[in-house]
């Protein structure tokens, strides 16, 4: 057999699957452009990642160091520790006044393997499932990935950028929908869905069988108005959350839904044979960030006030245009009087200002090329220094 006859069979054995032919993940190459510069000795901010610059609460640190002093490493239930699901069950008590049953949490590694073992339950290959633009890259490429079909519905300023039961309506009318995904607050544009249109988009759901899930990663950061949790509103609905972000435990991968009981099952056997369980360290200290408030608190305001900054220095600088920032920590803002490529924009403003953001082609297949988003997850210094690094930048 010919050496070439014999690379070719090599070469078709190590080839990709088809499935793996995702998009990247835009967020991750800026962080990897960012780090190249900084290794070469320059000072970058980042506002790229929405990852925040404080530690994990104190309380979540002792507890992890103690369990670790014990030797206390090995596996948990699939579900997760009874006792973290038991104090994620109290959290919706004492937030939001909702009753939930421990059986229905499920603990989960990152809202990242929430979001694998939610669409490997509740969808078939082929299944399509609305997501709003702009909306998070990875819920589209995930359930490319795993053989469905995300719609894209396209959001407008009049709707305050959320999904309305009537345009998911209407993309259903036109081809069916097996499931439907929203955020509030949202990612990218921070913009947050009211309790009644959150509970006119669950009935318009609910009334063609279209299943719903609700991200809700960024409650606790809310600041226009308090967040409001599906959990409350529908008891189909599937709720996915995560301490990386009120928490500030990104790194930990902890992450939980509050699921319908008539999925618990599933979720355990999924869970069960794709990870065996959530790491424990990360379990015992999530449990016991939640005595951590106080701190976490603290850590909200300050993000309070990096929004104040940038509302307030980013038009001086020429940056106008941006959406309502109600919650989470992040600016999406309009850069079309700039280019009509965001992601040269970007590039050009990592380069030459020494900031790093995040281009809105991401988010956003629509009108993302004329958008960027900055995350304040940082700093206040930080914040005041990318306001006069991007105002002479453009100037």
């Amino acid at each position: 057999m010919s050496d070439t006859i014999l690379r070719a069979r090599a070469n078709h054995l190590l080839a990709a699957s088809g499935r793996s032919d995702v998009p990247s993940f835009m967020v991750m190459d800026v962080m990897a452009a960012a780090a190249r510069i900084e290794a070469a000795g320059g000072h970058v901010i980042h506002m790229e990642v929405g990852q925040p610059a404080a530690p994990a609460p104190q309380t979540a640190i002792k507890a992890a160091q103690a369990a670790l002093a014990r030797g206390q490493v090995e596996y948990t239930a699939a579900l997760g520790m009874p006792s973290l699901r038991a104090r994620i069950a109290r959290h919706y008590r004492d937030t939001y006044k909702c009753d939930v049953d421990p059986e229905q949490v499920v603990v989960t590694i990152g809202s990242s393997g929430a979001f694998i073992l939610a669409f490997l339950a509740l969808f078939e290959p082929g299944d399509r499932v609305a997501i709003a633009a702009p909306g998070y890259p990875p819920y589209r490429h995930i359930l490319t990935a795993l053989g469905c079909e995300p719609v894209l519905i396209e959001t407008h300023a009049e709707t305050r950028h959320a999904l309305t039961g009537e345009a998911l309506l209407e993309a259903h009318r036109k081809k069916p929908l097996k499931g439907v995904l929203v955020a509030s607050p949202a990612n990218p544009t921070g913009t947050m869905m009211s309790r009644e249109a959150l509970s006119d988009l669950i009935a318009a759901a609910e009334s063609e069988g279209i299943r719903f899930i609700s991200d809700e990663i960024y409650h606790g950061l809310d600041y226009a108005f308090p967040a409001v949790t599906a959990a409350e509103l529908s008891p189909n609905a599937l709720v996915i959350n995560s301490f990386s972000k009120y928490f500030c435990m990104t790194g930990w991968r902890v992450g939980w839904m509050v699921v319908p009981p008539s999925l618990v099952r599933s979720m355990e056997r999924l869970q069960q044979n794709l990870s065996i369980s959530v790491p424990t360290l990360s379990q015992i200290a999530a449990e016991a960030a939640f005595d951590g408030a106080a701190e976490m608190e603290e850590i909200k305001h300050g993000y309070q006030e990096n929004r104040r900054i940038l509302t307030a220095g980013l038009p001086q600088a020429g940056l106008s245009n941006f959406l309502p920032a109600d919650g989470a920590f992040y600016l999406y803002a309009d850069v079309s009087a700039f280019t009509d490529d965001s992601f040269a924009f970007a590039k050009q403003m990592l380069e030459q200002a020494h900031v790093a953001v995040t281009p809105g082609a991401d988010f956003d297949p629509f009108h993302g090329k004329s958008f960027i988003r900055l995350s304040y997850a940082r700093s206040s210094d930080e914040m005041q220094d990318a306001v006069t690094r991007i105002r002479k930048w453009l100037a």
